[in-house]
């Protein structure tokens, strides 16, 4: 179990470019700086920064075999095939399959819908998929968030004469499968400007194509990044680029005129106010991903679709239920491979590898990510899938569990994923192998500190600095996540005014009042920072890591420190 955290202050930025910016955009030098860092140096770049504008879109045909997806799909429509949009059952899948069907639909009515059992099919394009294609009548598959590895699958489809266009964002392997078209921004051969995409984002410039060639207006694909916003949010790529666009302008459209089946979810959560990233990640795509988890992904889909409200908050609230259900069955699960560790002796590993054979498929990837709160290293969580195991991989941040997983494929039958999640199975008899062989890999390669959580602070500062309008400036560096962070600070020979507490349940979290000597106190709360209380009692000076943010009590706004983590000064 670890307690500690590794502070890493980021290098100083250019003094002379954060002048020139501080100068040019008429703000103080810590804002300057904290641009600056995030590679914002000019003018230009700092507006759109600020402005995130659909204008700042790439063209969608600068993606390799875009020309192709566009007119094999005008094709369809022209000679009337059957169409079936495929995804996958986590938010990403799920949002992507609504985006592209209803794009279609509301231009031509022969498309369906397919998503993938959990149980029975597993991970990505299926041969029950592509049966249930041909049974149907189906003659062209567009599949999203999934297929780049598919090349059995797709070959076999070809053979009853079913095309595919594929819309991935994971990284091929070393052959792409023989598809119509393939947009994936990490083909080796695509020079697309941006490669971070979720697969919703991939279906969303295959809509922007389609919607270019067929001349509308472009204000009429806006209703459709509330689902790329949400996929954005959870599928934790980098809000960069053009990323951070297409979130910025999702999350005004669920803040403005959200689609039934998200208004409804916010209803059924009991989310009222304003709709930030947070909340897309710890409301939205938990309640969306619980169907699959518990269900199926279809439920999802389905409420995402839904234009009438009435019908979407009855299937809210059923996914609600699942979503509480999966919520029990996480925590039970977790204890359970906490309890693993301790009686396997298993403390003092690089990795964690576990398996029951009883635990639920649906929930191995939060169980991976709540282990790995406690026991800080690449972990592997599985369970029994018909005559093979299955697992879910979550690694530590700077540590490719991927590359890691391609080293142990003797082990595995298959594996995909990216760097800090990934999903494979295997046969039963090649576990033990296995779990031996990752540890070594790991053991082998990864960098001691990488085992120590990181705490990245932009940069030092004393709190006489922090005000309304300072706090303005950066609220507006939103929405945060990956590759843009809620910026976070440093300041040291802090004070608690005396009333720290611990609140929570058990006393979890610390609440405090804090001050430097000569500066106005400010309120803080450190979630899980409990059992630290010791440290900023007795009137001792303690340095601490921190954003800052707004708080609502009340009808009250003020501003207050979210505390990363304290030390003593000394």
């Amino acid at each position: 179990m670890k307690n500690k955290m590794r502070w890493t202050l980021k290098p100083k930025p250019d003094p002379e470019k954060v002048k020139q910016l501080a100068t040019d955009i008429q703000v103080d030098t810590l804002i300057a700086s904290l641009l600056v860092q995030r590679g914002i140096c000019s003018y230009e770049q700092a507006k759109m920064f600020f402005r995130p504008e659909l204008s700042q879109l790439h063209d969608p045909f600068l993606m390799k075999d875009m020309d192709k997806a566009v007119s094999r799909i005008q094709r369809a429509i022209a000679s009337n095939e059957n169409i079936l949009v495929y995804g996958d059952y986590d938010v990403d899948g799920t949002t992507a399959v609504a985006l592209m069907s209803s794009y279609l639909k509301s231009k031509y009515p022969n498309v369906a819908t397919y998503i993938p059992d959990r149980y029975s099919e597993g991970y990505g394009i299926s041969y029950t998929g592509i049966d249930y294609a041909d049974d149907n009548g189906i003659s062209l598959i567009i599949a999203l968030d999934c297929g780049i590895k598919a090349l059995d699958k797709i070959a076999y489809a070809s053979k009853k004469n079913i095309d595919f266009i594929i819309c991935d964002h994971h990284r091929p392997g070393e052959q792409l499968p023989l598809a119509q078209a393939v947009l994936d921004p990490k083909r080796e051969d695509c020079s697309y400007p941006y490669d971070e995409l979720c697969g919703c984002g991939v279906g969303f410039k295959l809509i922007q194509g389609l919607s270019l060639v067929n001349e509308e207006d472009p204000e009429e694909i806006l209703p459709y990044l509330d689902l790329v916003a949400t996929a954005i949010a959870a599928d934790i790529v980098p809000l960069t680029g053009e990323n951070r666009v297409l979130c910025a302008q999702g999350l005004r459209m669920i803040n403005s005129n959200p689609r039934p089946g998200i208004k409804a979810i916010l209803n059924s959560a009991k989310k009222n106010g304003k709709i930030n990233v947070t909340d897309l990640v710890f409301v939205i795509a938990p309640r969306i991903n619980a169907a699959g988890r518990m269900k199926h992904g279809l439920y999802a889909v389905n409420l995402l679709l839904e234009n009438d409200f009435t019908k979407a908050e009855a299937l809210a609230t059923e996914i609600n239920s699942f979503n509480e259900e999966r919520k029990g069955l996480d925590k039970k699960t977790t204890e359970e491979v906490l309890q693993y560790i301790v009686d396997e002796g298993e403390e003092d590993r690089k990795t964690t590898v576990a398996f029951n054979e009883s635990w639920h498929k649906g929930i191995l990837g939060i169980v991976a990510s709540r282990v790995m709160e406690t026991y800080y290293r690449p972990t592997l969580i599985f369970t029994r899938s018909g005559d093979k195991l299955a697992a879910s991989a979550r690694s530590v941040k700077g540590f490719d569990v991927y590359n890691a997983l391609s080293q142990c494929s003797a082990h595995i039958e298959q594996f995909g994923g990216h760097k800090y999640a990934a999903g494979l199975t295997m046969l039963p008899e090649e576990f033990e192998g296995f779990k031996a062989k990752f540890e070594e890999v790991v053991s082998a390669q990864i960098d001691p500190q990488l085992l120590i959580p990181e705490i990245p602070v932009d940069t030092q500062m004393t709190m006489d600095m922090i005000s309304p309008r300072f706090y303005r400036i950066i609220k507006q560096f939103q929405p945060f996540g990956p590759g843009n962070s809620a910026p976070c600070f440093m300041v040291s020979d802090l004070y608690d005014t005396g009333y720290a507490r611990g609140v929570g349940e058990d006393n979890k979290h610390l609440k405090m009042t804090v001050y430097q000597p000569g500066s106005n106190a400010i309120n803080a709360i450190g979630f899980n920072l409990g059992r630290k209380i010791e440290l900023v009692k007795h009137n001792s000076p303690f340095s601490a890591v921190f954003s800052v943010e707004e708080n609502e009590w009340n009808g009250r706004v003020d501003l207050q420190l979210k505390v990363k983590d304290i030390r003593a000064d000394n």
